[in-house]
């Protein structure tokens, strides 16, 4: 799945307005305030974030010291934050739109927090930072953006050297980075369009009285027309009856 994909399906979970997230509902459906969402572990920037996190714990454990080095208390903590705010910030959705908008931008805080750091590891043991004209970069960008990636990258992480792990780090590091920039624009924008729980709240009550009351008008008008209906044939039947006699 693209990164355009990853975000616009999950924009179009989330949006209540979506006519596919009404299809076989009924009309009530239409005033349900919840927005409905994709279970965050479908999302590719959770599953990215995820392997990020497998990836940095691996490194650390292999290539810093186990103890007296804070270096890897932060460094998987950042990882983690990265990962658990993506899925919480995804959760929260349903209630609190500042709520998502807030833990999606801590997330991608604490994912450039992670970048700096494997950035810091390669500068302070003067290891290259592969650019976009290492030979070697364009390959593994490719690799990190295919499907087989997330069933492999666990066997692979163990036959890296420390260049080729922090490597890897600081390439899945800026993809996070770049898919959170895009679902907070995407987010920011839906807020602004259909507001928070309180204005969905409101719409959706005021939706649904504003049917009702249409429904109501539209039995009165029924009814109206079937008491002329009944004054027709009552006097058809006397004019029947006159003739009769």
């Amino acid at each position: 799945m693209s990164y355009q994909n990853d975000l616009s399906n999950q924009s179009s979970q989330s949006n209540p307005n979506n006519p596919s997230n009404r299809r076989g509902q009924g009309n009530q459906q239409s005033y349900l305030f919840l927005p409905q969402h994709g279970h965050y572990r479908h999302l590719r920037v959770y599953r990215v974030a995820e392997a990020l996190y497998d990836l940095t714990y691996t490194f650390c454990q292999r290539f810093l010291p186990a103890h007296g080095d804070r270096t890897v208390d932060q460094m998987v903590q950042a990882a983690r934050s990265g990962k658990q705010n993506i899925a919480e910030g995804n959760q929260a959705a349903a209630t609190s739109s500042e709520t998502e908008i807030k833990l999606t931008n801590v997330a991608r805080a604490s994912i450039e927090e992670l970048l700096a750091d494997y950035e810091d590891y390669l500068r302070t043991r003067n290891l290259p930072q592969w650019d976009f004209n290492h030979p070697r970069q364009g390959a593994m960008r490719a690799w990190t953006r295919s499907e087989d990636f997330f069933n492999q990258y666990e066997a692979k992480a163990t036959h890296m050297n420390d260049e080729e792990m922090a490597n890897l780090g600081i390439t899945l590091s800026h993809q996070v980075i770049y898919m959170l920039g895009q679902l907070l624009k995407t987010l920011q924008k839906r807020f602004v369009e259909q507001g928070g729980i309180k204005e969905r709240m409101h719409a959706a009550r005021t939706g649904y009285r504003q049917q009702q009351d249409e429904q109501f008008a539209a039995l009165q008008k029924e009814n109206i027309e079937l008491k002329k209906r009944i004054a027709q044939l009552e006097e058809e039947i006397r004019r029947l009856k006159e003739r009769a006699e």
